[in-house]
């Protein structure tokens, strides 16, 4: 099967694996809300729910990645500043810098800065990493040697760190390492 026939079958995989997600999802979340539960069987249910998010979150990756790779992503522009495009509603990742207005597909870009950062958390056992700004130019540190590939995107150990890389070559940037440290220019 050619890659575009490829991505066209993971696409639609993804598009037909969320139904029954949303099923799982919804059961889980109607008998946490319940509150009727057992303690047991709530946190199991807490569990379910949790499970079911993190899938929908990875399928819709996987689905981001089918379309670029199937050359049907279509971005959806708009102006933001490359400081909020790498804020993150993890504690762990600072920003800091100053930023420049940019047009791209805000939601990709910001999805992708926050999958590498947590990459570099994950994959280089960190308590925390600092992404630092400056204009169309972002720089995650550290990212100690032994992550360095994994977060870049280029060994294939991290889902979020291989479609960051994909979507932020596909709106025109590049993802490079620079010694211990993860350098991303915005296109």
């Amino acid at each position: 099967m050619a890659d575009a026939g490829f991505a066209r079958l993971v696409g639609l995989a993804c598009h037909d694996l969320r139904t029954p997600l949303a099923t799982v999802n919804g059961v889980a979340k109607v008998l946490v809300r319940q509150g009727a539960l057992p303690e047991r069987e709530a946190r199991l249910a807490g569990m379910a729910d949790a499970a079911a998010e993190e899938m929908a979150f990875l399928l819709d990756q996987l689905g981001l990645a089918a379309r670029i790779a199937g050359g049907r992503y279509e971005p959806h522009r708009r102006d933001a500043d490359t400081l909020e495009l790498a804020a993150s509603p993890d504690e762990r990742v600072t920003v800091v810098g100053e930023g420049e207005t940019v047009s791209t597909d805000v939601n990709a870009v910001s999805g992708a800065l926050h999958g590498l950062a947590l990459a570099a958390l994950r994959h280089g056992d960190l308590a925390r990493v600092t992404w630092s700004v400056a204009g169309r130019t972002l720089v995650l540190a550290p990212v100690p040697e032994r992550a360095g590939a994994i977060v870049e995107g280029s060994s294939p150990h991290e889902l979020g760190a291989l479609v960051a890389r994909m979507v932020l070559e596909a709106l025109g940037g590049s993802v490079a390492l620079d010694g211990e440290a993860l350098r991303v220019e915005l296109g």
